[in-house]
């Protein structure tokens, strides 16, 4: 992974991956997908809580990856989606949507917009395909880093 040790200092910084991180990242993923679908709360809530379990998922590959992001710079949502196609083979197909909903995110938490049904219904799916992505590469790719 040339690509990403280009980007150690600028916004990734290498980490040895842990086991019991990962596995904390993709069941609270698991958990967050799980919150969004509760009709009970607002949609901008569930829209947030979809859009979590996207980034712990990214986050989770990026470190099995042997990475994580630099907070301290801005950008990092972005980054952590992004490098999906070099971590865990994301196609850029999928990287535009996430990128959109990223964007989406961003308007609510800024502007205070509504979110759409559509937007919610959209995050809670990409996000459920992304979890099983995430973990069907890391079986294959780092099985010594599969917890579960």
């Amino acid at each position: 992974m040339k690509h990403l040790k280009k980007l150690v200092g600028i916004s990734l910084q290498e980490i040895s991956p842990d086991p019991e991180m990962i596995s904390r990242l993709m069941m609270a993923a698991s958990r967050n997908l799980s919150d969004a679908g509760v009709a009970e709360i607002s949609l901008e809530n569930r829209f947030d809580a979809a859009y979590k379990s996207v980034l712990q998922s990214a986050n989770a590959a990026l470190q099995a990856s042997g990475y994580r992001t630099l907070t301290s710079k801005p950008g990092h949502h972005q980054t952590m989606l992004q490098l999906l196609i070099k971590t865990a083979g994301v196609d850029r197909e999928t990287i535009i949507i996430l990128d959109a909903l990223r964007r989406q995110r961003n308007v609510v938490d800024y502007s205070g917009d509504l979110v759409p049904r559509s937007a919610v219904t959209e995050c809670m799916s990409q996000a459920k395909c992304l979890i099983k992505q995430v973990r069907d590469w890391i079986s294959t790719h780092h099985p010594e880093l599969m917890l579960d």
